[in-house]
């Protein structure tokens, strides 16, 4: 008589289950270790909850710091009162900390039920509770590093909005620092005047660099590709390394080599035009806030355009040739073929681009600051340290390294990433990777 034996695991009982779910509850890993004889796995849970038990007074003045931020000690030395940037930048570490160890303690208690079903009994070797704990154990190092240094740095610079600090009176460690609510938020969108002003001014003309930056760029390389495909030049290739050694040298030289050329008063540009009789008086290129803007906006066509001449040349050499035969047989001239064939298939293909150099550009800090250093001088400049030519990013620069409005400058950062995050997660969700499931 021949036996079977059945290699099928036994059905999971629901006692099994509970008491697996309640161990797991009462102390990370306990479940893994009792039950599942995953001792590794059930070792660094509990060792992860044990130190977290340990640092708990730690954590926990460090919460009641964050709440307080601190109380003012005049009477003791400075080394010794308390540093309300320092208790920010505490507590911020801290509730992200606590927010990753809930985080793993619900993942282990759905683990260690998940794999209580899935083994129904049967005991999982050590070899396959690794292989099964691999993805999560290689993406771990990588997430803690995003959120210590990535998500911490951007929720401690928004927290700075809902805070006083700022020159004079609320500098640690002589002075600390309160929380006060939208109140920063309220000056600058209408609490005060000159603020207020300033915020409209910049914010304007950083819209406005922003779509003249890109759109002077994309226009003039499509205009340099056409004219460089169109051309029947030999020496075309050479005309194209030219226009590409703008975009090779940095911009930090180019704009500092730029800003010397245009200076009003020994510049050479100037120079040249009052020694050949054209000019009288030297052009204020960087001292009127009009022609400063226009001046920068030029610059930067310079400097920028031949990326996208060669980003568009590529893609005009991609469209097959039978469809210009085609259009030269039904009798369309190079204008027609150029606005109803190239331009619509170069455009598709280069609009995701498009947004981004916008993004790009509203954040373009070099282009502004080494060029015309956030300059001329404009009325409320005194005041809030915004020059004429002053774009978001480089008033916030200002606003720290000049004024030591850190407040004002938090709140102009928070105000930038909620315009650019959208567009930058629009731009995202249109790219095929996304599309098709692959992010």
């Amino acid at each position: 008589m021949e036996t079977s034996i059945s290699l099928e695991p036994k059905p999971a009982d629901a006692g099994g289950r509970k008491k697996v779910l309640i161990a797991s509850i009462v102390f990370m890993g306990l479940g893994h270790i009792l039950y599942l004889k995953q001792y590794l796995k059930g070792f660094f849970l509990a060792t992860v909850e044990a130190v977290f038990i340990a640092f708990l007074p730690r954590i926990t003045k460090a919460l009641i710091n964050l709440q307080t931020l601190g109380e003012p000690k005049p009477h003791l030395p400075i080394r010794l009162r308390d540093n309300s940037i320092f208790m920010l930048i505490d507590g911020v570490v801290v509730v992200a900390a606590v927010a990753v160890f809930i985080a793993t303690y619900i993942i282990s208690v759905r683990d260690a039920v998940t794999e209580y079903d899935q083994s129904r009994g049967r005991t999982v070797g050590i070899r396959e509770s690794i292989n099964k704990a691999f993805p999560v154990l290689g993406l771990a190092p990588s997430i803690g590093l995003i959120i210590f240094f990535v998500v911490v740095p951007l929720v401690f610079s928004a927290c700075v909005a809902f805070t006083n600090y700022s020159s004079p009176a609320h500098i640690p460690p002589n002075n600390t620092v309160d929380w006060v609510g939208f109140d920063n938020f309220r000056a600058l969108f209408g609490g005060s005047k000159i603020w207020t002003q300033a915020l409209g001014r910049v914010a304007l003309w950083t819209l406005i660099w922003g779509a003249l930056a890109t759109a002077t760029c994309y226009f003039g390389g499509m205009l340099m590709a056409v004219i460089l495909k169109e051309s029947k030049i030999r020496i075309a290739p050479i005309f194209r390394t030219i226009f590409i050694l703008p975009y090779a040298i940095p911009s930090v030289i180019s704009m500092l080599v730029w800003q010397n050329l245009l200076n009003a008063t020994f510049g050479t540009i100037n120079r040249t035009l009052r020694a050949l009789g054209i000019i009288s008086v030297s052009i204020p290129w960087l001292g009127d806030p009009t022609m400063a803007k226009f001046t920068a906006v030029m610059i930067n066509l310079w400097a920028g355009f031949p990326y996208f001449m060669l980003l568009i040349s590529g893609s005009m050499s991609a469209i097959p040739q039978d469809i210009y035969e085609a259009a030269e047989i039904d009798g369309a001239g190079k204008f027609q073929v150029f606005s109803k064939i190239v331009f619509p298939i170069v455009l598709y293909q280069t609009a995701p681009l498009i947004i981004m150099s916008f993004t790009h550009n509203v954040n373009n800090f070099g282009a502004i600051f080494f060029l015309t250093g956030g300059g001329p001088v404009v009325p409320d400049t005194t005041v809030t340290s915004a020059g004429g030519t002053d774009i978001l990013v480089t008033w916030i620069y200002n606003l720290t390294v000049n004024l030591n409005q850190y407040h004002y400058a938090s709140v102009l950062a928070v105000m930038i990433f909620m315009v650019l995050a959208p567009i930058a997660i629009f731009n995202l969700q249109r790219t095929k990777s996304f599309r098709e499931g692959e992010l």
